[in-house]
């Protein structure tokens, strides 16, 4: 059922529409970029939030400047910095409306695996600044981290955050340095930003000229059209190992975002996690060991990969 919230929405835009498609327009893109609010929705997630900051409690926090605000990033090591025990780096980046302790199974993971682990809050999320976010920022934050932090052996995205890890490795932001890692995993990522435009749009009722006038925008904020802003072009491009990780029963991001992957390089590898839709897929035993084995292939030991979960 369609909530009151929405339905006023959609009405909203509907009037606007007729008066000034390209004020609606820029509205919407606005509202697409607004982030929810910080706190736990439900019991539930507020448990998983008190567990996920007691596994980060030793975590160091640094905040990183940005254009923008700023953005926390979470330093998980083994106790000795990786200059001395020479563990490989991995960088894990969140989806939209979460924040790093509840990727904070995989990071513990890949921690036990051997890695030192940095968790990224982007911005408007978790201990990060502000109550905005799009892609070219996110591409900031990210490419931030490697610069404060050093090179990331690997990098780890979740649904938003694993887009916005292709767009920094395809240095497809002109004033965004590109991201350096030789390996990124995603975890439930939409792969064509179009695509998830095309899908809000249907949600708030803007009709084409409005969803036009949001695409513009986009060009006008970025340098880049809406169409630029792909993950399978960007692999293509980069050539690099990938894992594409992905439930069919993803009710948030469809699969066919994962399935646009397939054949496009034989460096890419896919795992079909089902049964954890969207938000669980992170925290799966199974798929927190099978990023652990890909980002970790070339670092470590069967011996130690097979440490990860357990």
């Amino acid at each position: 059922m369609t909530s009151f919230g929405l339905k006023v929405t959609r009405l909203a835009f509907a009037q606007l529409e007729r008066l000034s498609p390209r004020i609606s327009g820029r509205l919407a893109f606005e509202l697409f970029c607004r982030t929810p609010s910080r706190k736990p929705k439900g019991a539930k997630a507020l448990a998983v939030f008190r567990l996920g900051s007691e596994r980060l409690r030793d975590a160091k926090t640094v905040r990183l400047a940005l254009s923008r605000g700023m953005a926390a990033a979470h330093h998980l090591t083994s106790g000795q910095p990786s200059s001395v025990t020479g563990a490989p780096r991995i960088l894990v980046v969140h989806g939209w409306g979460s924040r790093a302790e509840y990727l904070s199974e995989m990071a513990v993971g890949l921690l036990r695996a051997g890695a030192e682990v940095v968790l990224l809050d982007l911005p408007g999320h978790g201990a990060s600044s502000g109550r905005r976010l799009d892609l070219r920022l996110a591409a900031e934050a990210i490419v931030a981290a490697e610069r404060h932090f050093g090179h990331f052996d690997g990098v780890v995205g979740h649904s938003f955050g694993g887009a916005s890890v292709m767009m920094a490795a395809g240095g497809i932001f002109c004033d965004v340095p590109k991201l350096k890692t030789p390996r990124i995993a995603l975890i439930g990522a939409p792969s064509s930003i179009s695509e998830v435009f095309s899908g809000f749009a249907g949600a708030v009722g803007l009709g084409r000229a409005s969803l036009d006038a949001m695409r513009g925008r986009v060009h006008e904020l970025s340098g880049r059209r809406i169409e630029e802003l792909d993950g399978v072009a960007v692999a293509r491009r980069l050539g690099r190992p990938m894992l594409v990780v992905h439930a069919e029963d993803d009710k948030e991001v469809n699969v066919g975002h994962a399935q646009r992957y397939i054949g496009v390089s034989p460096q890419i590898r896919h795992i079909w996690a089902n049964g954890h839709g969207h938000r669980r897929i992170v925290s799966a035993p199974e798929v927190i060991q099978a990023v652990a084995e890909f980002l970790l292939a070339e670092h470590l030991p069967q011996t130690d990969r097979q440490r990860v979960v357990s």
